[in-house]
């Protein structure tokens, strides 16, 4: 009885925090970014923030999850992030993975798979590869189907306004 209250429990603290995750993500869009939010908790308490900037900064790595790592190694004063957990509403790509380690990052926890990116194991295996000096918990899928409806319908946008502008184009000329 014991362990399934604590799995329930761990169950509702993943998804609150992916919850604020996907918060951050709906402002990246608002922004016209990706929408993808991480947060960084230590001791149940959020130590970091962040979400996609890339095009607002002129940034390629202003990824949601290195804007939390930025944010959460300024919070702890260390560069080195042991014992935290990261939720991000998108699985991590290979810089992020990358930074993830060197971070010591000790939980990944993400919402989404990115089948094209995602290296967590999904299209590349980064975070775990077995040459890395520091293997890192993943937990996926949770509240999986709020993320992606968020990223679909955001790229479903872009295509019809690519679409639009190429007609008009098409029109003018």
């Amino acid at each position: 009885m014991r362990a399934k209250c604590f799995l329930k429990r761990s169950l509702m603290d993943h998804e609150r925090y992916m919850r604020r995750a996907i918060e951050l993500a709906q402002q990246a869009e608002s922004l016209g970014e990706v929408p993808v939010g991480a947060v960084i908790v230590h001791d149940h308490q959020i130590i970091g923030e962040g979400f996609n900037e890339v095009i607002r900064r002129n940034d390629p790595s202003a990824h949601a999850e290195a804007q939390a790592i930025r944010a959460a190694g300024q919070h702890l004063a260390n560069y080195r992030l042991v014992d935290t957990t990261l939720y991000v509403s998108l699985e991590p790509c290979a810089m992020c993975a990358g930074l993830i380690v060197h971070a010591r990052i000790k939980t990944v926890v993400f919402a989404t798979p990115d089948p094209r990116t995602g290296a967590t194991g999904t299209a590349i295996q980064v975070l775990n590869h077995p040459s890395m000096n520091h293997q890192v918990e993943v937990i996926s899928g949770v509240l999986q189907e709020q993320s992606a409806t968020i990223l679909q319908n955001f790229f479903r946008k872009k295509r019809e306004l690519a679409k639009l502008k190429k007609f008009r184009e098409k029109r003018v000329n």
